[in-house]
């Protein structure tokens, strides 16, 4: 990808920073989410017997709160950038993430635990919104695509190691330890950013936050065929992420009985959204965003296939699942970055708000499917199977909806 002159997309009373910096900035405030939800995996036991939670499905609301929390934080974080700019949403957000951390490291309950997480999930949700957004404010059209492949490449490698991450910690302390570990890299991120990233949305086109606008933007937002579509099936492929990661800890200690190794089987399977990231960021400029993500969907739906045949003739070994599962990930990296591009590409003018309502929709979409099939959860992988197939036919039937039957035809490009 050619280098991108940092003048034409940093507001002339701010500092330019370099293209690379930018995609790292950007990563590393996006990954605040992730490492907070998969760093946590190994550590659940622990939770469960210092806050006397006897059932496992149980200890799944440490994960499922922290996305409620995120879920709901981007309804409003993207209306309030696009009316106070980028930066103030963003520092703030990243206030509120390690004010919970803290929270969290002193919780005296179980229930004290939940509320940390659910307000640590609100303030990533101001992360995600802003790094989109931000992103949106810079590029377009298949442009957008490859920036948003880069960033997914970087910041994939936080969950890849993440698990690993937090077996070590729970080697040498407790399950404390981890929040110390969320709160130091909580507040590394907001340093970084706060000397380091512009404001990216010009004071002459930010928005007022009187109702009847807002709700202006979010009609425009919701009634766009293509960003209501294509926030639908992100959605539903999200659902089986979710549940992936709902799930992966009783998946690999309970049937596959690999105990404290599992956190690097799941790292092995994660480096398929980095491959993914990686092809696209190189590949989508000469191809398109709906070439490549629509021939990933229907890979996503057949591996989904093939692991739903399989459960049910109990024929997934380890190394089968993990095939499977690496495939899973690799068409999920094809699938989202292509699909938030798409759908964010008519929403420049509202970039704030239209981020916020599609994080929010995908995220809630995607957080009911996990939950949903993580607490269906009974010592088998036939329930994530069946989830996972209805999940990726629903997305791909949404997907020939949206384009009207045309799928593949390739995206004009936008400047």
């Amino acid at each position: 990808m050619t280098d991108i002159n940092a003048d034409a997309w940093v507001s002339s009373t701010h500092r330019p920073m370099k293209f690379p910096e930018f995609v790292l900035v950007i990563a590393s405030i996006m990954a605040l989410n992730p490492l907070a939800m998969d760093i946590m995996l190994p550590s659940l036991p622990d939770i469960g017997a210092a806050f006397n939670v006897a059932s496992a499905n149980h200890l799944q609301t440490v994960l499922s709160t922290f996305m409620l929390g995120f879920g709901i934080g981007q309804f409003v974080m993207g209306p309030l950038s696009d009316r106070f700019g980028r930066r103030r949403v963003l520092l703030a957000g990243m206030g509120v993430y390690c004010a919970a951390s803290l929270l969290a490291i002193a919780a005296p309950s179980f229930e004290t635990l939940l509320l940390a997480r659910a307000l640590q999930g609100l303030g990533t949700s101001a992360t995600r919104v802003i790094a989109t957004s931000v992103v949106r404010d810079c590029y377009a059209g298949r442009r957008m695509a490859s920036v948003m492949s880069l960033v997914m490449m970087i910041f994939i490698a936080v969950p890849v190691i993440a698990p690993a991450m937090g077996q070590a910690i729970m080697l040498m302390t407790q399950w404390r330890g981890v929040f110390i570990v969320l709160t130091v890299y909580g507040f590394a991120a907001m340093a970084w950013s706060a000397f380091r990233l512009p404001e990216t949305l010009p004071v002459s086109e930010r928005r007022s936050l009187a109702v009847r606008d807002v709700l202006s933007a979010y009609r425009q937002t919701i009634t766009n065929r293509q960003t209501f579509g294509y926030a639908i099936a992100a959605g539903g492929v999200q659902g089986t992420l979710f549940a992936y990661v709902f799930t992966s800890q009783q998946v690999f200690t309970e049937i596959y009985h690999l105990g404290h190794y599992f956190p690097l089987a799941f790292a092995a399977i994660a480096i398929g959204i980095a491959v993914a990231g990686f092809l696209n960021s190189r590949f989508v400029g000469r191809l398109g965003m709906r070439m490549i993500s629509h021939g990933a969907l229907v890979g996503y739906v057949i591996i989904a296939g093939l692991m739903l045949a399989a459960a049910k003739a109990d024929m997934l070994p380890l190394p089968v699942f993990m095939l499977l599962s690496a495939l899973m990930m690799f068409a999920f990296g094809l699938v989202f970055a292509n699909f938030t591009a798409l759908a964010m590409e008519p929403q420049g003018h509202i970039a704030g708000t239209a981020s916020s309502l599609y994080g929010t929709l995908t995220t809630l979409l995607g957080i009911g499917i996990g939950y949903t099939i993580g607490q269906d959860y009974d010592g088998t992988l036939l329930p994530f199977a069946t989830g996972f197939f209805l999940c990726t036919f629903a997305a791909l039937c949404v997907v020939a909806v949206v384009e009207k039957g045309r799928l593949f035809t390739p995206h004009k490009m936008v400047s």
